[in-house]
């Protein structure tokens, strides 16, 4: 296997090229390294983003909006005061992934490009409404982050594209967002479970935009168009967050394994969307719910 560490995107574009799709990209490397050490196949070609200095970075746009380099670690983005301020419900779900060793390599990039069902990020990011700049030899193009993972393992980059940063919008003014999971441990577990919310209230406390997405329970991070439906133009009151929980369980597409059964985890998942959506009610300044 050859290793390269190339220092711009110029590089990475031609090095990928050459390698006619037997070339691989390494954000961070705590998953593909791993299952290099489990007997994996490895690629002819390795390229380790973590040296291209546009990947490393986090701006703060004109807009307010945000750009995350793909490569830019866990830990720099918990760090990164502007950031969790505007988007906390998305740099807590990249906090929760592995331990303090793991967010200091594990990034956004490898996190949705390992297309995992269960990956922690992703839902936030897709409620969130983020896309991501991809290139490759063919040019670059701009893909909502809800359209990259097309089933367990498989993503919509073809063999020479990468992925280059994520671009999350500006906040309206009365939003939050909130992502949580149930995991069967304490630390360091796959997800059973885990749902993000993202919403703007008006000043009366009311619902005008909504976006839900799920993780762990279905092939794919899933985004629940049905259960934002709900929540518009409602408060979040009682009987609001009932219908919303069952549409939400009743969304899931889970397996049975050894961390929870189908039943069990659409139950989790109604449960914790409830709870991500009060949560990012709060955020919202709506302070009585």
């Amino acid at each position: 296997m050859q290793y390269e560490a190339p220092t711009n995107l110029a590089e990475v574009v031609a090095l990928l090229a050459s390698a006619d799709g037997h070339g691989r990209v390494m954000a961070g490397g705590t998953d593909l390294l791993a299952r290099f050490a489990t007997g994996s196949h490895r690629p002819a070609l390795l390229v380790d983003l973590k040296h291209v200095a546009e990947l490393m970075e986090i701006e703060q746009r004109g807009d307010g909006g945000f750009t995350i380099g793909a490569a830019v670690c866990g830990a720099a983005i918990s760090e990164h005061a502007g950031l969790c301020s505007a988007w906390p419900g998305v740099t807590e779900a990249m906090d929760l992934i592995g331990s303090v060793q793991i967010q200091g390599r594990a990034s956004l990039g490898g996190n949705l490009c390992n297309a995992s069902p269960a990956a922690d990020s992703v839902p936030a990011l897709i409620a969130a409404g983020a896309t991501c700049r991809i290139l490759g030899s063919q040019g670059e193009r701009q893909v909502p982050v809800a359209d990259v993972i097309l089933s367990p393992g498989k993503t919509c980059l073809a063999g020479d594209e990468f992925v280059v940063s994520f671009y999350l919008p500006p906040r309206a003014p009365n939003s939050g967002d909130a992502y949580l999971r149930l995991i069967p441990r304490s630390e360091m577990d796959i997800a059973v479970a885990g749902a993000a919310v993202n919403l703007t209230l008006d000043d009366t406390g009311v619902v005008i935009a909504a976006a839900i997405a799920l993780g762990a329970v279905s092939p794919v991070p899933l985004l629940v168009p049905r259960a934002a439906e709900v929540m518009l133009g409602c408060r979040l009151d009682e009987e609001v967050m009932r219908r919303f929980r069952s549409v939400v369980s009743a969304s899931c597409r889970p397996i049975n394994d050894k961390r929870g059964t189908i039943d069990y985890r659409n139950h989790v998942a109604g449960v914790l969307a409830v709870r991500a959506a009060l949560i990012a009610a709060r955020r919202a300044g709506q302070e009585d719910i």
